[in-house]
């Protein structure tokens, strides 16, 4: 029971931290971290993500533009690229490692001690690649929600509200935190057993030297 456990745990640990890295990679790039929608002009819409900002028209389509400067940001953007820049590098080598770590991987099987490391390692580095993706993403969000509800700012301006991205990194972050945890939940169980086959060729072995040992008696 302890070994399906094991089993199942590795397996849908790498799935979500696979699917939470997608997700993150995705809600990098994507321009919805931001909408816009103007009460003048119902047929254009704005969004705006961490690259670029872009309006779309029903008569021309969408639009987008790359931000000019770094620096001209705001402080929430910059720092968010960096995290998310952050959690997707680390997310790469965290599915590599905890993959040489799987049971069903008959690579180093014998290594068992080697690919519980692995197994840790792998979800360490998911831990991380998750929190640096709920952080920009939240700290976008609660930034959105001062500027909404801002009194000091003219209510016929129009507000920024929560775009898609922000919910994809939402659901991507916690993908990859419960990933990491359910690696390190495996890692931590009882280790699996060789394989069957490695078994009966490590009794043949044993029993052809029993064999000449006994030749080699009989002889002397």
């Amino acid at each position: 029971m302890v070994l399906v456990f094991r089993t199942v745990a590795q397996l849908a640990g790498i799935s979500l931290s696979l699917l939470g890295w997608v997700l993150s990679c995705l809600t990098n790039y994507m321009p919805y971290w931001k909408n816009l929608n103007l009460d003048l002009n119902e047929m254009e819409n704005w969004t705006m993500g961490l690259w670029q900002t872009c309006v779309i028209q029903e008569e021309v389509g969408m639009q987008c533009k790359d931000f000019d400067s770094f620096l001209a940001l705001p402080v929430e953007l910059r720092i968010s690229r960096i995290l998310m820049f952050l959690s997707n590098g680390l997310g790469f080598p965290g599915l590599l490692v905890s993959g040489f770590g799987l049971d069903c991987l008959r690579i180093g099987e014998r290594q068992q001690d080697l690919k519980k490391r692995l197994l840790i390692l792998g979800g360490i580095l998911f831990w991380i690649s998750g929190i640096t993706t709920l952080i920009p993403v939240s700290w976008v969000a609660h930034m959105t929600v001062q500027e909404f509800w801002d009194e000091t700012i003219p209510e016929i301006v129009p507000r920024w509200e929560f775009g898609e991205a922000l919910f994809i990194g939402w659901f991507a972050g916690f993908s990859l935190l419960l990933g990491g945890c359910l690696l390190n939940c495996a890692a931590c169980s009882t280790q699996a057993p060789l394989a069957s086959g490695h078994y009966t060729v490590a009794e043949m072995h044993d029993h052809h030297q029993r064999l000449e040992m006994k030749n080699t008696n009989l002889k002397i």
